[in-house]
């Protein structure tokens, strides 16, 4: 069975997943139950599902790893780095490596973001499934999904 290439992100009313900066602090809801979430979506049932994290670069400097300590993080970056430890940093055609790995034996495939990243997976099609919570907020300006 071929592994699905998940987006799991978050993404204002007015369609921005981060503030210009790359920001992302008014991202709130899973476990809150004030914001009745938690019989919609369990994101330690979500991560139990998945072995690998697709991200780029931005998004891999100003997110915490430590939720991630059990998954195998793939990172896209045109600068040359070393792997370590559960970090694979890539630097070829970032499409065609993820499905690849799709082809092998594990769960599914996270992919996490930037919009850069997230762009490539959009226009070739590639996404076996959305997850995308929206935020009551109006943000007017930052990155945008779309």
């Amino acid at each position: 069975m071929k592994r699905k290439i998940i987006l799991n992100l978050a993404m204002s009313l007015d369609g921005y997943i981060a503030e210009s900066d790359g920001g992302y602090d008014w991202i709130a809801g899973d476990g809150q139950s004030k914001l009745d979430t938690e019989t919609d979506f369990s994101f330690p049932d979500f991560m139990g599902g998945i072995d690998t994290v697709v991200m780029g670069r931005k998004s891999f400097e100003t997110c915490p790893m430590e939720m991630f300590a059990d998954q195998q993080i793939i990172v896209f970056t045109s600068k040359k780095q070393k792997n370590a430890g559960n970090v694979t940093f890539v630097n070829e055609d970032i499409v065609s490596f993820v499905q690849n790995l799709q082809s092998k034996q594990g769960k599914d495939i996270w992919l996490f973001g930037g919009s850069m990243l997230t762009d490539a997976f959009v226009k070739m099609n590639v996404i076996d499934e959305y997850i995308i919570g929206i935020i009551p907020i109006i943000l007017g300006n930052g990155i945008r999904l779309f």
